[in-house]
């Protein structure tokens, strides 16, 4: 058999001419240790999860009702904003409290087991570790196909490496940190503009045919000659160029024909960092980026990490974080909780209220871009001073385009946090028939949201 080295290439014909492509670094390189639009489809239903770090004081977040209307606490208090429209921030955004992550004896890696058990529906055996794909990349594997952007995260901790979109162990999806970096990424010279006059395609994209076909013939004689391990690798390599031309394809049929398309505007000076003041304007200027983003059907998913499981989040001038707080500060035994380490929690909830008011914003169809989202708002953690993954915080935005009833209280009553996934999942519009393993499988969705 002959043997691949690194230089071996794929090669073809295109338009009468060789064409070669380069190929991923593979086992055998080595030695053996080795409501519609304007062409009659409906509006984009979009997802989009927000996650903030070590979570909230359960007497004081969770609400005391049930059912619509649901009695606001005092530290959900930022939902009580009124809309232009005249409704409240609350009546779009839906509350999941006593739902639970289920060990099944497995130990309780702080800050990990709650975060990976929710988002994953698997235990990690090993801390800091990914069980499975999280729900985020197993949405954008079934809608993410139709847009520019498969999807987009962002970070308002400043650090590139802080992410929580995994597609297995090792493999995540590094966020923006920089509302400027965003921007030219969606917003620069390939953006299409729909108000900018006639679409001319780019002759440079016109001529871009698809590589994978020329060189077909050769990577499938490659595909039965290499290991398994190898062509699972190979699967992955392929797909991440077919995505490209995806891409590529979209950006040569010009701008959605989408009434509430427009062009953002450049963000305004940036500062990043953990201090509270950065994260809250970082996650503002984000939240207008991709709402625009959004609405020009750049991108269907999204993720933002508003502040990191072991939140650095701190005040101005205090060298004390977030988490540490959260274990060194005694319960004030009057008031019955930790009154520094709870600014946090205020500060938290009043910067998803911020991103979500954003979406509520944009005027779509016959409501917001908002009624067409479905946005996941969750911690790692519920409180955080014992590492508990009881009762973990969780809401939803939106009414993904009329398959959820929003502005409703649901008490979980002890079941896994699993139940939401499959919810949100079944609502995107996946053919998701259980999600989780062992105790955590959930089969049953959350139906008092169900529409």
């Amino acid at each position: 058999m002959k043997r691949f080295d690194r230089r071996t290439l794929l090669r073809g014909t295109l338009a009468g001419g060789a064409v070669s492509m380069g190929l991923p670094f593979l086992d055998c390189f080595v030695n053996d240790n080795g409501t519609a639009l304007a062409q009659g489809a409906p509006l984009p239903v979009r997802f989009g999860a927000w996650m903030w770090g070590c979570g909230m004081n359960p007497d004081r977040w969770n609400p005391t009702t049930e059912g619509l209307g649901y009695e606001l606490p005092i530290e959900l208090q930022a939902l009580d904003r009124e809309l232009p429209t005249g409704a409240k921030l609350r009546e779009h955004v839906s509350i999941l409290s006593d739902f639970d992550v289920k060990l099944d004896g497995r130990p309780n890696f702080p800050h990990t087991a709650g975060l990976m058990g929710t988002l994953t529906g698997s235990l990690p055996l090993q801390d800091y570790t990914v069980p499975a794909p999280t729900l985020d990349t197993i949405i954008a594997a079934q809608i993410g196909g139709q847009t520019r952007f498969r999807s987009l995260e962002m970070s308002c901790t400043g650090n590139p490496n802080q992410s929580y979109s995994f597609e297995r162990q090792g493999v995540f999806n590094a966020p923006e940190i920089s509302p400027m970096a965003l921007y030219t990424r969606v917003f620069g010279p390939e953006f299409a503009d729909p108000n900018a006059g006639p679409f001319t395609p780019d002759p440079r994209l016109m001529l871009r045919q698809s590589v994978l076909s020329a060189v077909k013939a050769d990577r499938d004689r490659l595909h039965q000659r290499v290991g398994t391990h190898d062509q699972q690798r190979l699967d992955q390599y392929f797909t991440s160029v077919r995505q490209l031309e995806q891409q590529i394809d979209i950006l040569l049929a010009g701008p959605p024909d989408l009434e509430s398309c427009s062009k953002a505007p450049t963000p305004g000076a940036e500062s990043l960092g953990t201090e509270v003041g950065q994260s809250m304007s970082t996650n503002r200027l984000m939240a207008d980026l991709i709402s625009f983003a959004l609405a020009c059907d750049q991108t269907r998913v999204f993720s933002m990490m508003f502040s990191d499981r072991i939140s650095g989040l701190r005040q101005p001038g205090s060298s004390s974080l977030h988490h540490q707080l959260t274990h060194d500060e005694a319960i004030d035994s009057a008031l019955g909780y930790q009154p520094e380490a709870t600014e946090f929690v205020f500060v938290s909830m009043e910067a998803w209220a911020d991103f979500v008011e954003r979406l509520a914003a944009i005027p779509e169809g016959d409501g917001t871009l908002l009624d067409n989202c479905l946005v996941f708002g969750h911690s790692d953690i519920s409180f955080a001073k014992i590492h508990g993954i009881t009762g973990i915080p969780m809401m939803i935005a939106g009414s993904a385009g009329g398959a959820l009833k929003p502005g409703v209280h649901v008490k979980g009553n002890t079941s896994p946090t699993t139940r939401v996934g499959l919810t949100i999942q079944r609502a995107m519009g996946l053919n998701t028939e259980s999600f989780g393993t062992r105790s955590m499988e959930a089969t049953q969705p959350v139906s008092e949201i169900v529409a």
